[in-house]
């Protein structure tokens, strides 16, 4: 037994952290406030107002740092816009295709088959253009977090002073929802740093929760589909239950008990 204890130790230490340390500091980091979001629960759907403002807050904001490399431009039909809308947002980027047909790399605009392009072409140019830091894709990244969009609101709101007997290193910034509270990202939301096409007021608590909206469509961008599902196969059940109930009481009516 206590030759298992050291083995355990050792291998928690050669981690770099221990295998203690990360739940000491989830237990340190504040539980992000519950916010009302139009695709809780069974019925709930998604907003496709809120998701266009988050998308824009996406590519004027985050796409500069982070990919969202499992969403094709094709799927941004869920949001409301149409196929020219689609392709015009697609031809903005630039993607690597090819051999052609003498075996060299192209570029060309991109097509809505495409997946979203992101900013980086591999992880050491991103580490390299963020002090080694490596930006996580987005696109999962509700999926990947406790509390879900309610944490990724409450990060991007959540930036505050240190307190003052805590140096942090340069980079570094103070969030009040961090495990750990030290983050290398700088606060990315700022009052109006965004200009909504449908004119709402750019606050950062309503980039934060329209742009987590957003992350938690792609996400999972068929849920509206499959809770429409759900809704007409538990509307048939309850027919088909009705009916089969009436067949049964014409049937043995003239039974005798």
């Amino acid at each position: 037994m206590k030759h298992f204890k050291l083995l355990t130790l050792s291998l928690g230490v050669a981690a770099g952290i221990g295998f203690a340390m990360p739940v000491l500091a989830a237990e340190e980091a504040s539980q992000p406030p519950h916010r009302h979001w139009h695709s809780e629960g069974v019925f709930g759907l998604y907003d496709k107002a809120q998701l266009q403002r988050g998308l824009q807050v996406y590519r004027q904001v985050c796409a500069a740092c982070h990919g969202l490399k499992r969403v094709a431009y094709r799927n941004l039909e869920d949001l409301g816009y149409n196929e020219d809308e689609i392709k015009a947002i697609a031809a903005e980027a630039s993607v690597t295709d090819g051999p052609n047909d003498e075996g060299e790399m192209f570029t060309r605009a991109g097509r809505p088959s495409d997946r979203m392009v992101g900013p980086f072409a591999n992880d050491q140019q991103a580490r390299y253009a963020n002090n080694g830091a490596l930006p996580p894709d987005l696109s999962l990244i509700v999926k990947a977090r406790h509390h879900g969009a309610n944490y990724v609101a409450g990060l991007l709101t959540g930036y505050t002073n240190p307190p003052e007997d805590v140096t942090l290193p340069e980079g570094m910034y103070w969030n009040k929802y961090m495990a750990g509270h030290q983050i290398a990202m700088a606060p990315p939301l700022s009052e109006g740093i965004v200009s909504y096409a449908d004119e709402t007021p750019a606050t950062v608590e309503q980039m934060a929760e329209d742009v987590s909206a957003f992350l938690t469509w792609a996400s999972e961008p068929t849920a509206n589909q499959r809770k429409m599902m759900g809704l007409h196969t538990l509307l048939f059940l309850i027919f088909f239950a009705a009916l089969m109930y009436g067949v049964k009481k014409r049937v043995w009516k003239d039974v005798k008990k």
